[in-house]
Formats: C-alpha cells, structure tokens, sequence
C-alpha cells in the first residue's frame, strides 16, 4: 500500500503509455463487450483511469476498489471535478465484499500480487464470491506463460521486466516504467505457474478459466513498431465465468 501511494501520480500517468491504449486497453474492451446497463466492480483500481471508461461506456454502476489510500484520493479528485458517478473505496480486494452481486468483475494487474497459491485464492475468493451467477471476471495480468528475459528489448514501449532466471513460486517481477516525461518509477509483481492459477481458480468454482493473448488496436495493425512486444507479450489478458 505505501509503495503504490508514493508513485500514485506517476502509475496514473502511465495510463498514457502507447502500449496501455493500443494493447491493454484495447484488448480489455474486446473481451468485456457491451457493457450498457451491467454493474461492475473494478478491483484494483488504482486512479480510476478503468473505472471512469466503464462508466463512460454505460455501465449503469461501476465501483472501485483499491488498497492505496493515495490512489483512491486521485479518483476521488477526478470523480469531484468531472463527476460520472463512479463510487471509490479504499479497501483490500481480497476483503472486500460488495452490497450486492454484480454482473462483471474488472481485475487490471489485481492478482500478480499474490505472492502464494493462498494469496491468489483470497483474491480469486473476492471476484467470484461478488459476482451474480453466470457473471464474468476480464483483467489484465502479468505474462507467467512468457517469463523474462526475452529475446527483445522493451524500453522502447515505456517499460522493462525483470526477474530470476528461472522463477520460483513467489519470486519478485521488477517493473520498471518510464513514462513519457521521463519519470521513471518500480513496482514488483509475483510468479505463480500458469498451473497453479488455473488450479486456484478452478477451486474458487470459476468456471472456463483462460488466458487470452494481447490484441492489437486495428489503427496500429502492420505497424512494426510493435512486433518486439507482440513476440514478447509481457501482460496477458483472461476471463472466466462464475
């Protein structure tokens, strides 16, 4: 929590990052779909840069749930000086329960904090337990099937990945993100094998569990710039089913 307070401005600013519009986004909203009328939870929130485009996108309620007080104070802000009716609580995702089921659950980079096969299963516990029968968990993690080092270099995009070589359970994934002005700022994620998210996920009762692989924006297709990332995904998209 106090990690993420301190580079809470610069991690919004990220949200500008090339790769953020045109891959992460993109492929989020592809998977979500039409969103008109359903209610969501945005675990995870950070600012609320996800939170804002779901409302904007018309769900007819969305909440954002985030463990740094920082982070919640910049949505806040936002929601105060362009209000859409976005509502923000500070709050673990792995405690938090909802007033009431949702429709669709929102995990941007919420459960590459996991450090161990229990963590992640409070995590997953969470996102199912909150959605409706039926309801769907989309997000955004870090790539555990494409471990680094790569074959390419990513400073070019605004970000490198660090990590042992191989990882264990539990081993520390450096993020390093240079943001456009040149502010650069760390976080660390966590390796858990593909098996043991698919293990814990399945015994949080989700069912159709996949990851789903990056999706390019149709304005940047054939556009080489972007090849490195692709052949070297370093996020990883997925859904699954309550």
């Amino acid at each position: 929590m106090q990690a993420y307070d301190a580079i809470a401005e610069e991690y919004r600013d990220s949200k500008q990052l090339p790769f953020r519009e045109h891959l992460e986004r993109h492929t989020l909203f592809q998977l979500l779909g039409d969103v008109r009328g359903k209610t969501v939870l945005d675990m995870a929130c950070g600012e609320g840069f996800y939170t804002r485009l779901l409302k904007r996108a018309g769900a007819s309620a969305v909440t954002g749930v985030d463990i740094s007080a920082e982070m919640i104070q910049l949505a806040e802000d936002q929601e105060a000086r362009h209000p859409l009716g976005c509502r923000y609580v500070q709050a673990d995702a792995a405690a938090f329960r909802p007033e009431g089921p949702v429709d669709l659950v929102v995990a941007m980079y919420l459960f590459n904090y996991a450090r161990t096969a229990e963590q992640l299963a409070r995590f997953c516990r969470a996102c199912h337990d909150a959605l409706r029968p039926g309801g769907c968990l989309v997000g955004v993690n870090d790539n555990v099937r494409n471990v680094p080092p790569g074959t390419a270099s990513l400073t070019k995009y605004g970000l490198d990945r660090s990590c042992p070589n191989p990882p264990a359970e539990g081993d520390a994934i450096r993020y390093t993100i240079t943001n456009a002005n040149g502010r650069r700022f760390r976080f660390d994620n966590f390796y858990l094998t593909p098996e043991t998210y698919g293990a814990v996920f399945r015994k949080a009762g989700f069912r159709e569990f996949r990851w789903v692989d990056l999706w390019l924006s149709p304005s940047q297709r054939g556009n080489p710039f972007w090849d490195d990332f692709l052949s070297n995904p370093p996020i990883a998209a997925f859904t699954a089913t309550r």
